[in-house]
C-alpha cells in the first residue's frame, strides 16, 4: 500500500496563508495530529518525508521505529512570490490564469504540471515496493494531488477539484496491472469528535 499523509497543522495553515517552501513549524494541534495519525496507520516497511520540517516533523511523530527517509520529490508546490501570502493576494485575472492553465508558473514558483511529473517518477519508482509493503510518504496538499492524478491516470488539472484537510490520509493500492485509489482525506482517528491526545 502506498499512503500519503499531509503534514499536520503548521503554523501558516493556522493562518490561512499559502505555505509552499516556507518551513514553519507545526502547531500543538499538528503534532496532537501526528500522534493521533500514528495510532491508524499500519507500521510502515517504508517511511518517506519532504525535506520541510512540517513533513519531517509529523513523520517523526507518527512514531514508526524505521528511519524517515527524504525525497525532495515530495516538497510542496513553489509558490514563488506567492509564499506566505494570503489567497487574497492573487485577482481574479491571476487566479483565472492558474486554475485554467497547468503550465501556468505562478509569480516565478512552479506549475503544477512540474509538480505532477517529479511526484509521478516518485510512485513508480515507490510502486513495485508498495504492492508487498506498506510505504509511508508524509508530504503536502500539491503533491499529494499529483499522486492521487497519477494514480487515476488523468491530468493534474483535477488538482482544483479536490480539498485535503491538514493530517489527511490518501491510500493507493499499487498491487494490480494499475494504481488503485482507496482513500482520499480519510481523517482516521482524527474523524471530528475524537479527542486528540494532549
Amino acid at each position: 500500500m502506498l499512503t500519503l499523509v499531509r503534514h499536520g497543522q503548521s503554523e501558516a495553515n493556522a493562518r490561512g496563508v499559502m505555505c509552499g517552501r516556507s518551513d514553519p513549524p507545526l502547531t500543538d494541534v499538528g503534532r496532537r495530529q501526528a500522534r493521533a495519525l500514528a495510532a491508524g496507520l499500519p507500521r510502515p516497511t517504508r517511511l518517506l518525508s519532504s525535506p520541510l520540517a512540517r513533513a519531517q516533523e509529523t513523520a517523526t511523530l507518527l512514531g514508526a521505529d524505521v528511519p524517515v527517509e527524504i525525497d525532495a520529490r515530495w516538497t510542496e508546490m513553489d509558490y514563488g512570490d506567492l509564499d506566505g501570502q494570503p489567497m487574497t493576494a492573487l485577482d481574479g485575472d491571476a487566479w483565472r490564469a492558474w486554475q485554467e492553465d497547468p503550465e501556468h508558473v505562478p509569480a516565478g514558483g512552479e506549475s503544477l504540471v512540474a509538480v505532477r511529473e517529479r511526484v509521478a517518477r516518485a510512485c513508480t519508482e515507490l510502486a513495485a515496493e508498495a504492492a508487498v509493503g506498506e510505504v509511508v510518504v508524509v508530504s503536502h496538499v500539491s503533491p499529494i494531488k499529483a499522486a492521487i492524478s497519477w494514480a487515476l491516470g488523468v491530468g493534474i488539472d483535477i488538482a482544483w477539484r479536490m480539498y485535503l484537510v491538514d493530517a489527511a490520509v490518501c491510500r493507493i493500492d499499487t498491487g494490480g496491472t494499475v494504481p488503485v485509489l482507496l482513500a482520499v482525506n480519510d481523517e482516521g482517528p482524527l474523524h471530528a469528535g475524537t479527542v486528540l491526545p494532549a
